[in-house]
């Protein structure tokens, strides 16, 4: 899938997060504890709000609702929320939980994810070491079964051609690997779209491809950037 989202702000150009969905759920005890781990795909506070406050009214018999979320491409939104539990032993392990999750060796890039841990009290006191190694668990075990994709930023260039060649040029790209967007018709020309890496490599190496694929005849231009989803191999 993919949406529009020019960011020339953001550093990064490429981040792992939760596939699309209603949110993949895990639960764990520890001590006759119930903590259910809710991981959702948040886009912007207010999407993490509103996870946060419907498993609130699910689980409104639960005596906490702990939270912690990681917003943009380049993680610069973190928030977390102990929700009653004694401070520093719930929603900042989670944040690290979160934080410190490797999608690939020695890449720890999650973002656009709000995870909520709803506990349910067992009767039995953990302290404050337990708790921070229950919320800490229950977290890191959900992100060990969760479903994950790459979100990469693309560049979308035009090539515009005359209609009678446009045909066999898309072939010819699409045989070379280019991922290919929505066409354009305009009234002179047919404009290709491609979606590529949005790094300068690529973009020359597309230039120099685009004209030898039209002996000459057409140019990349550039356009848009869109983040798309890329399945994790």
């Amino acid at each position: 899938m993919a949406d529009e989202a020019d960011s020339p702000e953001s550093r990064t150009s490429v981040y792992t997060t939760p596939t699309t969905g209603p949110g993949f759920r895990s639960e764990i005890e520890v001590k006759r504890s119930r903590f259910i781990t809710v991981l959702a795909r948040t886009p912007d506070e207010e999407a993490a709000r509103t996870v946060l406050a419907g498993l609130r009214k699910e689980f409104h018999d639960a005596r906490h609702h702990c939270s912690a979320f990681i917003l943009g491409p380049d993680r610069d939104v973190q928030r977390s929320n102990d929700d009653g539990e004694p401070s520093g032993t719930a929603g900042i392990p989670m944040l690290e939980a979160l934080l410190k999750r490797e999608t690939a060796p020695g890449v720890a890039d999650l973002s656009d994810v709000t995870a909520v841990v709803v506990r349910y009290f067992g009767g039995i006191l953990l302290g404050a070491g337990g708790l921070v190694r229950a919320y800490s668990e229950s977290v890191s075990t959900a992100l060990e079964l969760a479903p994950l994709v790459r979100r990469s930023r693309f560049r979308i260039c035009a090539v515009p051609v005359q209609h009678a060649a446009a045909g066999r040029l898309e072939n010819d790209l699409r045989a070379a690997g280019y991922v290919m967007a929505e066409t354009r018709y305009e009234a002179q020309t047919t404009v290709l779209r491609l979606a590529l890496p949005d790094n300068p490599a690529e973009l020359a190496r597309a230039v120099d491809r685009v004209a030898a694929l039209s002996a000459g005849s057409a140019s990349l231009l550039r356009e848009e950037t869109a983040w798309i989803d890329v399945p994790i191999s």
